[in-house]
Formats: structure tokens, C-alpha cells, sequence
């Protein structure tokens, strides 16, 4: 079966697929990184969320703010099982298209963990700190400048 890609506002989340976000978000963030933090930050209610599906399974997803000096793009994760087929690429080309569709040609801002510097900076963005500890991992601030 095809991924199936779909985006909703956080009042549009069904119970069943709000369950699978944060589901997939505390086995990689928290169990597989082995980090106590708190993912539950607050601020899903002020986003939209990119949800990728393989049949019933949600196999990805991310999470879009509109912007205030930039837009930002959070929480990208893909389960263990999808790693490797592109599927983190395609999630963020369509939150990029996604920005753009909404907001048009605004800068993006982003947090990575220092170790994806490089993927990050296959879709356009640029190291703009030092890098830093966010919850014992080093992590560095990127933007990707408006096109």
C-alpha cells in the first residue's frame, strides 16, 4: 500500500491519530535517544501537523508554525522501520511546500541535532549557532533563507 501523506490542525487530529504522533514521537525521542524530556511542550496546539501513513501504521510526521520572524518546522521523526527509503526527505519537501502554500516565500527555521547538519543542508539550510546541548544531545539552530 502507498504512503499516504495528510496534513491537520491540531483540532482536527483525530483521538486515534493523536495517539499515534505522540506514540511515535516518545519511542524515538524519548526511548530510542534515551531522553527524558518533555515532548508534550505545549505548542502542538499552535501547529499543523504533517502525518505519513503506510496502510494503518503512522510511519513519520512533523510539525509546521506559522511564522513570526521565520516559520519553523519541529518534531521531524521517522519510525525505525521507514529509516532508510527517503521518507524523512519527503516529509520535509512537503512541509516546505506546505510553508510556502501558506505563508509564500518566508524564511525556515529549524533545530537539528548536530549529526543531520548535513541533510538539513541538502534542503537549503545553513548552520546559524554554534552548536548546543538540548536535553544532552548536540543540536545546532539552521535556517533555510527565503527562495
Amino acid at each position: 500500500m502507498p504512503e499516504t501523506l495528510i496534513w491537520r490542525k491540531f483540532e482536527e487530529l483525530a483521538p486515534r491519530e493523536l495517539y499515534a504522533l505522540l506514540k511515535l514521537r516518545c519511542a524515538v525521542f524519548i526511548v530510542e535517544q534515551a531522553c527524558a524530556y518533555p515532548d508534550i511542550d505545549g505548542k502542538d496546539p499552535l501547529a499543523s501537523h504533517l502525518l505519513c501513513h503506510d496502510g494503518s501504521d503512522l510511519i513519520g510526521c512533523l510539525r509546521i508554525f506559522a511564522p513570526g520572524a521565520a516559520a519553523r518546522i519541529g518534531r521531524v521523526v521517522v519510525a525505525p522501520s521507514a529509516r532508510g527509503t527517503g521518507l524523512g526527505r519527503r516529509l520535509m519537501l512537503e512541509g516546505l511546500a506546505e510553508i510556502g502554500r501558506r505563508w509564500g516565500d518566508v524564511p525556515v527555521d529549524l533545530s537539528a541535532q548536530a549529526h543531520l547538519e548535513r541533510f538539513y543542508a541538502g534542503l537549503g539550510f545553513a548552520r546559524v549557532s554554534d552548536d548546543y546541548l538540548e536535553d544532552d544531545i548536540p543540536h545546532c539552530d539552521m535556517r533555510r533563507v527565503a527562495l
